[in-house]
């Protein structure tokens, strides 16, 4: 097998697909020569094979990111490794067709959607540019004779484990922080949506950046993700992903070199919608809260809460709204949701629908598979639901929500926290007030208010409680891949004569 692939896709045309594993600017086989297939979940057929890495790989890409940062990488300026990330982002850009037909194949969301990401991508690149040159320390005054002082470095070589639902965006999510730090990379992409971020990889060697600083490989989490997690020689390790697997890299970091660890993690996230909402507005956000990009979003409303006085006439009207959300192929312009990731994602989700039925919940709308061919779910709202449902309690990553009633904001924020999740939550009210002390009183990382997923570079996020730790995006996630270090001077006669 060689290292790139002639593949097409509808938007862009004829490509050439890297397959490689992308190690010190150089694009090499496997050092076992494994491969695994890549499934296009619109067709259920194969895309193309692509190179895994090994145990043996992830130590050579962190030989090579060691290397870069140890050698030029360290002495390379500020400004230096802000004009790259910029000049990145720039060709973000210029590639987005590209880039987002490749990000449709491979992973079933609508292109208009991954042309979205790769937008976003693009905007998170080149603000973390703007940050290279202005991460600074402090002078601190403590007594007369002394002079102290802190500075910011880079904690090192950072492994990253990026998902598969929004691969290109957490891609950039992932390496703007850490390089507009000085650190160096080694990435593992998801095994079922490696190809954006391999396309990805030519970019970075069009943009400038020296070899090693950022190594991008493609493999499984049961052994490069692990064998990232418990390396002696990476510094810091961020994932993002289940509750689950965020448990069990806690583990191996700890049982390593104890590696900094930052995780952003589930959710089950509510939408609380009260009286005197404007409904149409609330409708369409709860719409897009739920089932934008299929479902498969962290911080899905799945938790829908509707207060008493319009709840019937929400369920009517919101039922409308997801029965008239176009699903099916993502390189048709009118299509809102695509496919299911994955065989493996598709029985997950169908196996939560049929719990819920077991347990007593009404199916508004929804409930089946879509069509005969590729991983489609009509998108579905189950009514008549208790707490203690396993579609109420737990991450069902699809598009499925619940929908309950409620009388009082002191009920609802009572229930609304009670999930050891705390990633996101909106809020729907024309009242300022009850806005501020319902958003003030959610364990969430994130309250929209009368919106959601309005997620931007600039604004921190991450979760509460089992939602995770450290904060990506804003100036927040600085702190992930920076640590201080404290110079104290005594001042005297030895220094100053």
């Amino acid at each position: 097998m060689g290292l790139t692939a002639k593949l097409h896709t509808p938007h862009s045309g004829d490509y050439e697909q890297p397959t490689g594993l992308f190690i010190n600017n150089e694009w090499v086989k496997g050092v076992d020569g494994k491969t695994f297939e890549v499934i296009n979940p619109s067709t259920e057929e194969v895309i193309v094979s692509v190179h895994e890495a090994t145990e043996k790989d992830v130590d050579l890409a962190v030989t090579a990111a060691r290397k870069a940062f140890e050698g030029p990488w360290r002495r390379e300026t500020p400004e230096n490794r802000g004009k790259l990330l910029v000049k990145l982002a720039d060709l973000f850009e210029k590639n987005v067709d590209l880039l987002g037909a490749v990000e449709s194949l491979d992973n079933g969301k609508a292109l208009t959607m991954a042309k979205g990401d790769v937008g976003m991508a693009a905007g998170c690149l080149r603000y973390y540019g703007g940050w290279a040159d202005k991460i600074e320390g402090k002078v601190i005054e403590t007594t007369h004779d002394a002079f102290n002082y802190t500075k910011k470095e880079p904690i090192g070589v950072c492994g990253q484990i990026i998902p598969w639902n929004f691969p290109i965006l957490m891609w950039a999510w992932k390496i703007g922080p850490a390089i507009a730090c000085g650190n160096t990379v080694v990435l593992k992409t998801a095994e079922q949506t490696p190809l954006s971020a391999l396309v990805a990889c030519n970019l970075i060697v069009e943009a400038g950046f020296p070899p090693g600083v950022i190594n991008v490989i493609s493999g499984f989490g049961k052994v490069a993700g692990a064998a990232i997690s418990s390396h002696m020689d990476i510094d810091k390790v961020a994932f993002t992903g289940s509750t689950v697997v965020g448990r069990q890299i806690m583990k191996a970091a700890a049982g390593s070199n104890l590696k900094k660890v930052t995780l952003e993690l589930g959710g089950k996230s509510p939408n609380i919608v009260f009286a005197d909402a404007d409904i149409d507005n609330a409708i369409s956000w709860v719409n897009f809260g739920i089932y934008f990009n299929h479902g498969q979003c962290c911080c899905a409303g799945s938790r829908v809460y509707v207060q008493e006085d319009i709840y019937d006439k929400f369920i009517v009207r919101f039922k409308e709204r997801a029965a008239a959300n176009e699903v099916g192929d993502p390189f048709h312009a009118d299509t809102f949701q695509g496919p299911q990731v994955s065989q493996l994602q598709f029985d997950r989700i169908m196996g939560y629908i049929e719990s819920g039925k077991k347990e007593g919940a009404t199916v508004v709308t929804g409930g089946k598979r879509k069509g005969t061919k590729g991983y489609f779910i009509e998108p579905t709202i189950f009514s008549n639901v208790t707490e203690n449902m396993k579609i109420v309690q737990e991450e069902i990553f699809g598009p499925v929500c619940s929908i309950a009633k409620f009388k009082t904001k002191e009920e609802i924020i009572k229930t609304a926290n009670a999930s050891n999740y705390g990633l996101a939550a909106a809020v729907h009210t024309s009242n300022l007030n009850t806005a501020l002390e319902v958003s003030n009183a959610l364990r969430a990382g994130t309250v929209w208010v009368n919106a959601y997923n309005m997620l931007h570079h600039q604004l921190p996020f991450g979760g509460y409680k089992e939602s995770g730790i450290g904060r990506e995006l804003g100036e927040a996630a600085l702190d992930n891949y920076t640590q201080i270090k404290t110079v104290s001077i005594r001042l005297g006669d030895a220094l100053f004569g």
